[in-house]
This record gives C-alpha cells, structure tokens and sequence, in this order.
C-alpha cells in the first residue's frame, strides 16, 4: 500500500495516476475536495488533514511507502501562520506517523525556494540552503524548517529523500499556484519581469519521486528542473500556444513595487488573494538557474520533457478543459 498525502494538488494527483498506472494500491488523502477523475478500483480516498496527529496514524497502517506532497503555497502575508503550521507541524506528522508505522521509505516535496533563491552570482544547488539574506519568502522558510523534520526523521531512523522543484507546470486548478501562470497568458496579461528561473514539468516530477523511491537513495535532496529560462520566454510560449497576445509590457522594480502595493490595498478592501505580492514581484525580477545534473547522475535512465512540449501539452488540456465548459 502507497500513501500519498495532498491527493487533490498538482502533484499529488499525478503522482496518483502514474501509481495507478504501474498496478499499486494507493491510499490518498485529501484535506476538503476529493479527488475527480479516477476511477479506479486500487484508489481508496481518505480525508484527513495533517494535523490530525491521530487520523494520520489511523491511515499509516499497513502502509509501505509515503509520498508526502500536501503544503500551503501562499506568498500572502495573512497567510503566514496558517502555512506554517500546515508545511512544518504538518510535515512533523507525518514524519512521526511513518517512524511510528515502520514504513519501508517516504519521499517528501520539498522547493527551490528552501535552497534561497537569490544567488545571482552562481548556480543553485542542493548544497544550499534558506537563509534571510538569500531568500524573499516565508514560503522558502517554511519549506527548510519542514525539510529539518525529514532531516530529523532520518536521524530517527527513517528512510526518506526530498526532492526540490523548481515552478511545476501542469494542468492543475487555474486559479491558483503555478498553474496561474497559463490563465495570466490566456487572459492576455500584458506584464513580463526579465527574471529567470527554473521549470518542470508535473509528470517528471512524479517520475522523478516514483523512481527515487524505487531506488536506494535516502538521506539526499534532489533539485527537479528540466530548463532555466526567463518568465518572459515562458509566457510567450505559452500565449502563442493559446493562440493570443504575448506580453510587450516590462516590468521594472519601481512599477513592480507599485504594483504590489496596490494589490496588497486592493485585496485587503476585497478580502481576496492578491495576485501579485512583495516576495512574487522579488523573485519575478531574479535571475535564478538551477543546477539539475544531481538527479540525472542520480537516476541514469531518468530524463525531461522539452519545455516547448510541457507548455503545448499543458495549453491543450486547458483549452479543453475550457470548450468543454
């Protein structure tokens, strides 16, 4: 039995398919949406949030192996302590759970952001970690702090690896998290920062993980990006794919400054989550690379989507998506 915390997310979800796909027994759990879609008689869908210490332990018997994928990713301010607790205290369960079930192995997601993100001097590595001066983000924060509860747990006894993605592409809830991006492009959002980082596609993320998993590796971080490229490149990319107009509009840190000022007031008024805030418009303006060469020594027979590939395959399930509504 496989267990997959954070079933409706991104990567969660995809990592269920490619379970189910090579025959496993899956056990997810989901915090309040179940997941669509599957149909299948090895998925069984439990809801449990991670802070239910005594839930958690309920679902961790007989189970094998853990994918620990559930995590706020919020850079609203308002949201501060809610995915501290959720990304650590959270992440802390599920370590004491799986040491207390005496699983076979866990692989947890982690972030770029815990390796601090602004190191414009050198390439990123999994040698790196957060600090306040090489981080914008109480995300990043999060994530370290919570792979210190992996790191803890392996000093326990547990067998677990972490790997670090950069920006996941996939065809997830549009509304928000890095999905986002490609309703920006649709709708014609005409701003473009000269930043770069990384990106991935979800499907090698859950590949990655179900061959980290399927190996001997434990006790490492892996850094999951198959190219560094510019925002700009990328929503282009993805604006041509849909057929609309790139963005020609560029960003400079005085406009990104008020930009998310006024976000932040414009929310706050509405109650709503701000589309772009302090920390996003940092990092839309760093130039990030990350060196991915750790997994691929790693994982010999493991290898990328191209990112024009990710980008028209993702485009194309959106714009379904979209005709079939």
């Amino acid at each position: 039995m496989v267990l997959v915390t954070g079933g409706a997310g991104l990567v969660g979800s995809e990592l269920i398919r490619q379970l189910l796909g090579q025959g496993k027994q899956v056990l997810a759990l989901y915090n309040k949406t179940p997941l669509p879609d599957f149909a299948s008689a090895n998925l069984t869908q439990v809801q449990c949030n991670i802070l239910d210490v005594v839930g958690l332990e309920e679902a961790m018997k007989g189970v094998e192996e853990v994918y620990h994928a559930a995590a706020i990713v919020t850079f609203n301010p308002r949201r501060r302590n809610e995915m501290f607790r959720i990304n650590i205290e959270g992440t802390a369960n599920v370590v004491n759970a799986g040491l207390e079930a005496g699983i076979r192995k866990m692989v947890y997601v982690s972030s770029v952001a815990a390796l601090g993100r602004i190191r414009e001097d050198q390439p990123i590595n999994e040698t790196m970690n957060w600090t306040p001066e090489t981080s914008n983000s109480a995300y990043g924060q999060s994530k370290y702090l919570a792979e210190m509860e992996v790191w803890r747990g392996i000093g326990e006894g547990l067998a677990a690896a972490m790997v670090n993605p950069t920006i996941i592409l996939g065809t997830g809830d549009w509304n928000g998290g890095s999905s986002a991006l490609f309703k920006n492009a649709y709708k014609e959002f005409p701003w473009y920062a000269e930043g770069t980082t990384g990106f991935v596609d979800v499907r090698d993320v859950a590949k990655a993980m179900i061959g980290l998993m399927g190996s001997d590796i434990g006790a490492e971080r892996f850094i999951l990006s198959a190219e560094n490229r510019s925002y700009r490149d990328v929503f282009t990319l993805m604006a041509d794919a849909f057929g609309k107009k790139p963005p020609h509009k560029k960003v400079t840190p005085f406009l990104a400054g008020l930009l998310w000022r006024w976000e932040a007031i414009k929310n706050s008024l509405a109650g709503t989550e701000p589309l772009v805030t302090k920390e996003t418009a940092a990092t839309a303006l760093t130039k990030a690379r990350f060196d991915n060469s750790k997994l691929l020594k790693a994982l010999p027979g493991f290898s990328y989507h191209k990112l024009e590939e990710t980008i028209t395959d993702t485009c194309r399930a959106f714009q379904q998506k979209l005709n079939s509504h």
